[in-house]
């Protein structure tokens, strides 16, 4: 069994950083600043990012498909990096001072096809590379290490490109498109592609629904689900915390960083605890991590900031399992099952976009029913944030661990 060099991994790896720093702007700072900045509810938001996340999650599928059957991973990438560059440029720096809704979903259509042809591509190459399990930590742990650099430069760049977050964020679209090109080209010109031959599926319904039919596949894919769920509530409302619960407004980039670094610092950790251990249960592990932690966030308040710095280096931790841990694990269920990477990575990806629908288009409405307001601060709105922030999350994790014990014979680790 051929082991790759780390050269190699490195070049692979590194396409990670711009695929994430993209999706934290759209994830965490699209649904701030379009209802903060530019003047749109938490409603009209919530509703458009749910529309846009939908959308974009159905097609992952039929990307993953086509992508089996013409398994061009290196042109697909390329071809992908205009709708990429194009739609965030346009979401960070929109034609109108006040953009509305028509603007925001079609900018979101740009970047998210950009970003599902790319991810889906550069998630089953990977899969791909390697036939062996423990290697292939390695390589997920790799990339996401290289997408955790990407979200701390897109959390952190902003303040420091500019003390205005409307001119933070625009300069951050010059950063990104230039990032983009750099790691494409390095990814595209030097990381080693397996030669895969199609998929051999003669109709188009039974290739997409080929990794649904394997047991082992759905079982894993729930625990994804729910365990992403809970992660994606407070990715979109986090915020909002921080302004409004703990005050800190200023401290956000600080935060975020901090939660970024502690994921990517924990990686090896995590990739060394799966050998003593297992796969599943070093995930299981995480989960409950992520539960002790999402319950003290719940108790803060007013001026907190060591307090949820010390969540933030937590919950980064435990994030560092959920990023390297489950793709591996997908990867040894294709091996295992037979199964296209391509179509098993774009129902995987169809999960992760559904869970960030959901969380935006629920959660936000929600708050706003609640009479939670940004910025106003009276006691009941606090609470319904605090609860929908931390204590939902809490419950969703401890579902997801229930559901990973429960199925840990069919899940089986390497």
């Amino acid at each position: 069994m051929t082991v790759l060099a780390g050269r190699s991994i490195f070049a692979y790896g590194i396409f990670g950083l711009p695929l994430a720093f993209v999706a934290l702007p759209i994830y965490v700072h699209v649904p701030h600043l379009y209802s903060s900045a530019f003047g749109m509810s938490l409603a009209l938001v919530g509703t458009v990012l749910l529309i846009a996340r939908l959308g974009d999650a159905f097609i992952d599928p039929l990307i993953g498909h086509v992508s089996d059957r013409w398994p061009q991973r290196k042109l697909s990438i390329a071809l992908a990096l205009p709708a990429l560059a194009l739609g965030l440029w346009g979401l960070l720096r929109p034609l109108s001072d006040a953009p509305g809704a028509i603007w925001l979903v079609s900018m979101l259509a740009l970047v998210y096809l950009g970003f599902s042809l790319a991810s889906v591509n550069h998630n089953a190459w990977g899969a791909e590379l390697s036939q062996d399990p423990h290697e292939r930590t390695r390589i997920t742990a790799t990339r996401e290490g290289f997408g955790l650099v990407g979200v701390v430069l897109a959390s952190v760049l902003p303040g420091l490109l500019s003390d205005v977050a409307l001119t933070g964020m625009a300069r951050l679209a010059v950063v990104f498109v230039a990032l983009l090109l750099g790691c494409a080209a390095l990814t595209l010109g030097f990381a080693p592609l397996r030669s895969v031959g199609a998929v051999q599926a003669p109709q188009l319904q039974s290739s997409l629904l080929e990794p649904v039919r394997s047991a082992r596949f759905r079982a894993l894919l729930w625990v994804f689900a729910i365990s992403g769920i809970a992660a994606a509530i407070p990715a979109s409302l986090v915020l909002f915390f921080i302004a409004d619960v703990l005050q800190a407004e200023a401290k956000s980039g600080a935060f975020l960083a901090i939660y970024f670094v502690c994921a990517a610092a924990g990686l090896p950790g995590w990739v060394w605890l799966s050998r003593r251990i297992g796969k599943l249960r070093a995930w299981l592990a995480a989960m409950l991590l992520a539960v002790l932690v999402f319950v003290w966030a719940g108790t803060l308040g007013t001026g907190d900031v060591v307090a949820y710095g010390l969540i933030c280096a937590l919950s980064g931790l435990a994030l560092g399992a959920d990023l390297a841990l489950p793709p591996s694990m997908l990867a040894d269920t294709v091996e295992r099952d037979s199964l296209g990477a391509g179509a098993c990575f774009g129902w995987w990806n169809f999960v992760t976009k559904l869970n960030l629908a959901l969380a935006a288009g629920l959660a936000l409405p929600l708050l706003q029913s609640l009479k939670y307001t940004p910025g106003q601060r009276d006691a009941d709105g606090l609470v319904a944030l605090a609860v929908v922030y931390a204590a939902v999350p809490a419950a969703l994790k401890l579902v997801s661990a229930a559901l990973l014990w429960r199925g840990r014979h069919l899940i089986a680790e390497n």
